[in-house]
């Protein structure tokens, strides 16, 4: 059920507010085994469904009332715990709360609990949460994506209505095409980041993950616009999103040649692309391929770029002002040596060694300041094809969710997991994945759109209308 369905439902008296929470948390309970949640906010969440129901009663509730969602532990939320699913912050309670919290709590959602994700959103299978895995609730052998794993698989196991997780390279839509979900990344500065712990702070931005084209877009037209505490976030008014979903005309849309060619791709995968490219033709719209030659190059720039932002983000846990202090060390340096080294999982030290190395004096010029230039390069390139076009198709991932530890002793080809996702947080452009396709296991995959900046809207429209044509 959809949120306008549900509020519905709420308004006639069908049910309420606290039956909703009910039994997400008894769906919870027996879905534990996914390890989904860190924290589960059960007395919190019915004592406000109990307020939201008086507010229906009295015809006051907000656009979002009804709505149970989780946030990924990586958004702050005052007066409760949020770790990065790292044991650097363990103990660590929020002394504020992030902007898309405070909006949504505005709007009446109520916040069901933190979701597990990969530690500081680094990874790309969930498989470095300092908590341990999360599970695919479509085969419990599989990983689900990351980073935004949890949040994942709590919409994929019904565990909440929506939730909210954060993309940095591909860390909402990746998980969301290896769970069948909807998974937004919206365009860089639609979303405050205030309250988010940084990863790579030029790449970060805070997404829903949804059942539907529409509960996104209601989630989105509550969180986006300005914020007085981000400077990044764009002064453009936001539109009604969920007020117009239907495609006003025939779109040009451009697939990117290489990403059907690519050695990776598993060939259901492409096929289910191309059906797409088949189905949109029929329906008058204009498909075509066009040729973007950086693909090979667009996860080597990214790595050095996030490498290198999360290791100036990440210095400031050093075990004196908060979270994990060692107990054995016994002055200053050791208190920083042992808390980091105890507190941080590998991939996370990994990644800041990386960051440090590619910014250091003597290597600043061959990957720093090249991976800009490349970068900017990806980025122009990009913007040319979206002159003359709608939108961009692509396969969000090369296959289906992989096998939990399949590629952790190969690290490269865990990082080309993102190689098809990288493309608009280089670009900073908006994106979706939308879950149109599986395997004849029923392992889920999604098919990726992306459109200019702040072309939300016009992104909405198009990923309702390709979800309908797909799946009926």
């Amino acid at each position: 059920m959809g949120l306008l369905a549900l509020q519905n439902d709420l308004t006639s008296g069908k049910t309420t507010c606290r039956d909703v929470v009910t039994s997400y948390l008894e769906r919870i309970e027996s879905q534990k085994h996914l390890n989904a949640f860190l924290e589960v906010y059960g007395d919190e969440a019915l004592d406000r469904a109990e307020v939201i129901d008086s507010k229906i009663k009295s015809n006051n509730a907000g656009k979002l009332a009804g709505l149970v969602i989780g946030i990924k532990d990586n958004i702050a939320y005052k007066g409760h715990p949020v770790s990065a699913s790292s044991k650097i912050l363990a103990g660590f309670n929020s002394n504020f709360s992030a902007t898309v919290v405070e909006r949504l709590l505005a709007e009446d959602a109520i916040i069901i609990g933190r979701l597990n994700c990969d530690e500081f959103a680094m990874g790309a299978s969930n498989e470095n949460s300092a908590y341990g895995n999360v599970l695919n609730a479509a085969d419990n052998a599989r990983v689900p994506g990351g980073s935004s794993g949890g949040s994942a698989v709590a919409v994929q196991a019904d565990l909440c209505m929506a939730s909210l997780g954060s993309d940095t390279g591909g860390s909402i839509r990746q998980p969301s095409s290896f769970t069948g979900t909807f998974g937004m990344k919206p365009t860089y500065g639609r979303v405050s980041r205030w309250g988010l712990l940084a990863y790579a702070s030029s790449f970060d931005q805070i997404g829903p993950i949804t059942k539907s084209v529409e509960d996104m877009a209601m989630i989105l037209e509550v969180m986006a616009g300005v914020d007085e505490h981000d400077a990044t976030v764009s002064q453009q008014p936001v539109p009604d999103y969920s007020k117009n979903l239907s495609l006003p005309d025939k779109q040009r849309i451009a697939v990117i040649r290489d990403c059907l060619v690519s050695d990776g791709i598993a060939p259901h995968v492409k096929e289910h692309t191309e059906k797409a490219i088949e189905k949109l033709k029929a329906e008058g719209h204009t498909v075509e391929f066009v040729d973007f030659p950086y693909l090979d190059y667009m996860v080597s720039c990214y790595y050095v770029l996030t490498t290198a932002e999360a290791s100036s983000n990440l210095s400031r846990y050093s075990g004196l002002m908060y979270g994990h202090r060692s107990s054995d060390a016994t002055d200053l340096e050791s208190t920083f040596k042992l808390s980091r080294s105890e507190g941080f999982g590998e991939e996370v030290k990994r990644r800041i060694m990386a960051g440090t190395f590619v910014l250091s004096s003597d290597q600043y010029d061959a990957y720093y300041t090249k991976a800009q230039k490349v970068r900017r390069v990806i980025q122009d390139e990009t913007f040319k094809i979206l002159d003359n076009y709608d939108a961009i198709l692509l396969p969000t991932t090369p296959t289906e969710a992989f096998k939990i530890g399949e590629k952790s002793d190969d690290l490269i080809a865990m990082y080309l997991a993102d190689i098809f996702t990288v493309q608009a947080p280089l670009a900073g452009i908006p994106a979706i994945s939308i879950p149109t396709g599986s395997t004849p296991e029923n392992l889920p995959f999604g098919l990726q759109l992306m459109t200019g900046r702040f072309e939300e809207q016009k992104l909405l429209q198009l990923s309702h209308y390709l979800y309908e044509l797909m799946t009926n």
